[in-house]
């Protein structure tokens, strides 16, 4: 991984922890206008954190994955690879596509 994805990356998350933070805190915003108990508040935004998050989290992944797949009809053999280079995406795809076993579903 070369420095300006691991920047990319990095601008990434911070951007997903600062969209879910603002999330949660709108939601809060607007319990709180309903009277709803501190500690009950603090929960429910903390909640809303995690979720938000691990959802963006997902989608930052998603976005730095290749999937390589077995050509051949009906088998479903298929390699997922995160910040691969070039040669080793490579490497992998011929990997995905000569590999002995093939598998229907």
């Amino acid at each position: 991984m070369n420095t300006s994805s691991i920047r990319r990356r990095r601008l990434a998350v911070s951007a997903a922890v600062a969209v879910s933070t603002a999330l949660a805190v709108a939601i809060g915003v607007r319990l709180a206008d309903y009277g709803v108990p501190v500690a009950l508040l603090l929960a429910c935004c903390l909640s809303c954190v995690a979720t938000y998050s691990s959802l963006l989290f997902r989608l930052v992944d998603a976005w730095s994955t290749t999937t390589h797949r077995c050509k051949q009809s009906g088998c479903d053999f298929q390699v997922r690879l995160t910040h691969a280079g070039a040669a080793e995406s490579r490497r992998w795809q011929e990997i995905a596509t000569r590999h002995p076993d093939h598998r229907a579903t």
